[in-house]
């Protein structure tokens, strides 16, 4: 994933960045359906059906807000994680998607 070629702005850039150097280049895919350029759905190439889709529209500078998608929609976690650190998003990121 050529991070910079991405038409999504700097935080969320920041963001793949930082999942890249952890996990490695091959294993995140995105959804390009997500048109946001504040915004983008990310899942593992393994696991397609459990995603996180993360924004930075209507959040504070700097933070993040991350809705996180199961299998089953009655489990998905909608709109309670919001203003959150980028330390914060790669840990909730590190339990959904890579545990």
């Amino acid at each position: 994933m050529n991070v910079w070629a991405i038409n999504k702005d700097i935080p969320l850039k920041l963001l793949l960045l930082e999942l890249v150097h952890r996990y490695g280049e091959n294993i995140l895919a995105l959804n390009n359906q997500v048109q946001n350029f504040q915004a983008i759905d990310l899942c593992t190439v393994n696991e397609p059906a459990i995603s996180a889709y993360i924004y930075t529209f209507g959040q504070n500078a700097g933070r993040y807000g991350i809705d996180l998608k199961y299998p089953i929609p009655a489990h998905n976690i909608v709109g309670e994680n919001e203003n959150l650190t980028l330390d914060q998003i790669i840990g909730i990121l590190s339990t959904h998607l890579f545990s």
